[in-house]
């Protein structure tokens, strides 16, 4: 079991940047894929960013790439997503997740733990 707590959103104006924090709590974080997701009303929670227990394979969406970077200490228990170049298109609840299924770290649908969301907007 996989308890997870976001923090770091915020309001940023375009161009800007914010790092979110993923605390994890749980003897067996290391074991975990963990990956952070975005979700709008209306709209399906998309993969950002996602990363191997091992930090070994990471995955970051096409809208992302070249600006955001997923990071992790396990012995920290602690992933982060620094959000560089923010656009006002990247506005969403950032939720950070967990799956003990390395294998499908991209696949939202392994995901079984997820943090309560931090909320990100960006303005124009």
């Amino acid at each position: 079991q996989v308890q997870l707590v976001e923090s770091g959103g915020g309001l940023v104006q375009a161009g800007g940047s914010l790092r979110l924090s993923c605390a994890a709590s749980g003897r067996t974080f290391s074991n975990y894929a963990m990956g952070w997701f975005r979700q709008t009303p209306g709209k399906e929670r998309d993969i950002v960013a996602a990363i191997t227990w091992n930090g070994k394979n990471i995955y970051y969406a096409d809208s992302v790439k070249g600006r955001f970077t997923i990071s992790r200490d396990n012995s920290k228990n602690t992933v982060w997503l620094q959000m560089n170049s923010l656009k006002p298109e990247d506005t969403a609840v950032y939720y950070c997740a967990a799956t003990g299924i390395g294998s499908y770290y991209y696949l939202r649908q392994y995901y079984d733990y997820w943090g309560q969301g931090t909320q990100v907007t960006v303005s124009s």
